[in-house]
């Protein structure tokens, strides 16, 4: 095989493997969660969107060591926070992953979830949990869902009451 082709076969590969993790990622976080805390409220439908989650983040940290290979980026993502490129989105983003394992922690549980906190700061890879990741998964698990549950609450009560005054 030529150089070449390894390269677009890793493209093909991260490419595959982001865009199905964000296509199932969106659909839990921006259809299934909010519908789930309309329909349940934020009490049984956080408990319930929460388990899903326990449960999908399992999986998928399960699937990224099983198959022992990078399909998300993860990798790359470590490097990052050595980042000088022009994008002044990812130089903010290197610079608070580069303040520390709290800060990367709190940044990454909010913004992708345990799977992703759990193996980014996992030391090193494919290497299944220590006592420390099953930490980082469980703090990142409870900080994101505790803050969705609640976002998708406020963003769904905006809604009920802006239906209940304006139509």
């Amino acid at each position: 095989m030529t150089p070449g082709k390894q390269t677009g076969g890793r493209t093909a590969e991260l490419s595959t493997g982001f865009v199905t993790w964000k296509a199932y990622d969106y659909a839990f976080d921006y259809a299934l969660y909010p519908y789930v805390i309309w329909k349940m409220g934020p009490w049984q439908g956080g408990a319930l969107m929460a388990s899903l989650s326990l449960v999908t983040s399992l999986f998928l940290l399960w699937l990224y060591d099983r198959l022992r290979r990078d399909w998300i980026g993860i990798e790359s993502l470590k490097r990052l926070r050595h980042y000088a490129g022009s994008s002044g989105f990812l130089r903010a983003f290197a610079w608070l992953l580069s303040r520390g394992d709290w800060v990367a922690f709190v940044v990454l549980s909010t913004k992708f979830g345990p799977f992703i906190t759990t193996a980014y700061l996992r030391r090193g890879a494919y290497n299944g949990m220590s006592r420390r990741d099953w930490s980082i998964f469980m703090g990142g698990w409870a900080l994101g869902n505790f803050l969705w549950t609640f976002i998708c609450f406020g963003g769904v009560s905006m809604v009920k009451l802006y239906v209940e005054k304006c139509i």
